[in-house]
């Protein structure tokens, strides 16, 4: 099944854009990268969704041939598995690729669409995520956290869970910054004091405050008031 995957993504590969996604992915060397555009990806996905219907199919025979040798394969893995309509069947896929997932991109481009209808049942699995030991793993669980758990199923644990993260690993640390920054626009009351009262390292605080301001949903006074919170590094 890998042949012929790859032989789909050899026939849409771009030098260019291959050369381009790899300045933006240190953690992937470039002879692992064919070059394949995201929305080129999401076509071939639901071709091989069409044709992969039952488990015999070409899509299932694909997430289950791990490990893939480039990332454009595991872009497509993630694409495919965020489709995937069972619960208890994508988490366990999930829980199969994330050992395998080795930069931002794959990790934030996994999005199962299954897991937001079951926010109750997908909680242990956070917890689990978020406390592992391999950092895109850990990102992925800081993801889902933002995804899910900052509007109607909220509640003030989810910061101090986030909070807790080793932020020395740069992505988990990146991860954490994108994820109190949406909580400054969603939950500004509750998530504001993490700012005020320097509970980050600098790198990590000034990142979050920077995505907020960035952030359209942050107003005028409050992006103010977070400039106000900016802090300098130390020199030694």
């Amino acid at each position: 099944m890998s042949d012929f995957i790859r032989e789909q993504l050899f026939g849409m590969a771009d030098v260019g854009y291959a050369d381009f996604s790899k300045s933006l992915l240190p953690t992937v060397k470039r002879e692992d990268i064919i070059g394949v555009r995201v929305p080129a990806l999401r076509n071939l996905a639901r071709r091989l969704m069409k044709e992969g219907r039952h488990e015999s199919g070409v899509s299932t025979k694909f997430l289950n041939d791990l490990p893939h040798k480039f990332h454009d394969e595991n872009m497509l893995h993630s694409i495919l598995l965020s489709a995937e309509k069972d619960f208890p069947k994508c988490v366990e896929r999930v829980n199969t690729f994330l050992p395998f997932v080795k930069n931002w991109a794959v990790c934030d481009t996994l999005s199962p669409l299954v897991f937001a209808k079951n926010v109750d049942l997908l909680m242990p699995e956070m917890l689990h995520w978020v406390a592992s030991q391999h950092e895109f793993t850990c990102r992925f669980g800081i993801i889902s956290f933002m995804r899910y758990c900052l509007d109607e199923h909220f509640s003030p644990k989810v910061l101090d869970i986030v909070s807790v993260v080793d932020t020395s690993r740069y992505y988990a640390g990146m991860g954490v910054a994108w994820f109190f920054a949406t909580a400054l626009a969603k939950q500004w009351a509750t998530t504001v004091p993490f700012i005020q009262n320097n509970f980050f390292p600098v790198s990590v605080h000034n990142k979050i405050i920077q995505k907020a301001i960035e952030s359209l949903r942050i107003t005028d006074s409050q992006k103010q008031f977070l400039n106000t919170l900016r802090r300098q590094s130390r020199l030694h």
